[in-house]
């Protein structure tokens, strides 16, 4: 859609342009490194997109969008570290091309960095866009603890893991687009409309990830097929599979789960088996199909022109196909 693209290159050269502090360049220059990594810009567009569907110019939304844009590279920064991750969008991540210490200062200069575009604002405006982005804030950490947590523990639910996505992923995604609703003075009513929306497709959009790093092409999911099996992790597939396979299956899944293997082709292989015997792909499937169908109620309720809902349906439909 061209009017997605119009918001990509706009956001992307707000960014280009943009000049902060620059010295000591041992702070600095991992920001300029990370923020010029590339990827999809999507919670910076939404914010620009939901501003001009409630009848605002997007540019007014650049310096909440670049708000977002800091807030979410800082945690990719910190999250990185935590998982010892070696690269990030096919490139050493800022720890591995500096330090540990680098990385900690420098994503934790990005977060104060983030509040500071919100400073461009006044009045209400500006107190409604920091109490959100407080609770954003906050949640996303929460969300990050959670997911620590259940690394280590064997009896998680799949209530504790939706809240746990939710507060990860999805809020941010919320939050984009409630900033630009903010903004446009949009009613309170439509400020939650489009939370709701963002909230609902974001969840949506980690249980197809979790899918299709299972049972994706791994030509176009973009990562390693079976990634999540290997490290062990407590998808909503497994917690579903966990739910409703038979005893013997159990017993399988909690072994295959309690290793590391240098190979573990045989074992990505067997998972998948269980998983799909077990009916956790349908029901994963399912809950997919009806998180979507909750953010496209919340995105039918909200009180606009139609026309400008055909963006953010598209971008929800998209999201939704990747990587099939």
């Amino acid at each position: 859609m061209q009017r997605l693209t119009f918001y990509q290159k706009q956001f992307v050269a707000y960014l280009e342009s943009y000049q902060g502090p620059q010295e000591p360049n041992g702070l600095y220059d991992p920001v300029a490194y990370i923020l010029g990594l590339g990827g999809k810009r999507l919670r910076p567009v939404l914010t620009l997109i939901a501003a001009e569907l409630f009848g605002t110019d997007y540019r007014s939304a650049l310096d909440a969008a670049m708000a977002v844009e800091v807030f979410h590279n800082f945690s990719l920064v910190h999250d990185d570290i935590m998982d010892d991750a070696p690269l990030r969008r096919g490139k050493q991540t800022v720890h591995e091309k500096w330090d540990i210490n680098t990385g900690i200062l420098s994503g934790d200069v990005m977060l104060i960095n983030s509040y500071r575009f919100l400073e461009r604002y006044e009045g209400n405006v500006l107190k409604e866009l920091f109490l959100l982005f407080n609770k954003t804030a906050k949640e996303v950490c929460e969300g990050q603890q959670y997911d620590v947590d259940f690394e280590t523990r064997t009896d998680v639910t799949i209530p504790e893991y939706l809240k746990m996505i939710e507060y990860k992923t999805s809020v941010l995604i919320a939050a984009a687009l409630k900033m630009g609703a903010i903004i446009a003075r949009a009613s309170t009513k439509n400020q939650d409309l489009i939370y709701e929306f963002g909230k609902n497709l974001g969840i949506a959009f980690q249980l197809q990830d979790d899918y299709l790093d299972a049972f994706g092409n791994p030509e176009t999911f973009g990562k390693q097929v079976g990634g999540d099996i290997i490290e062990n992790k407590k998808t909503f597939l497994y917690l579903k599979a966990m739910e409703l396979a038979n005893e013997k299956d159990r017993e399988t899944l909690l072994q295959e789960f309690g290793v590391q293997l240098k190979d573990n082709t045989g074992k990505v292989a067997l998972v998948k088996k269980l998983f799909t015997r077990s009916g956790a792909v349908g029901a994963t499937k399912n809950a997919i199909v009806h998180y979507t169908q909750l953010a496209f109620g919340s995105l039918s309720r909200i009180e606009c022109d139609e026309e400008g809902k055909k963006i953010l349906r598209f971008i929800g439909e998209n999201l939704i196909k990747r990587g099939k």
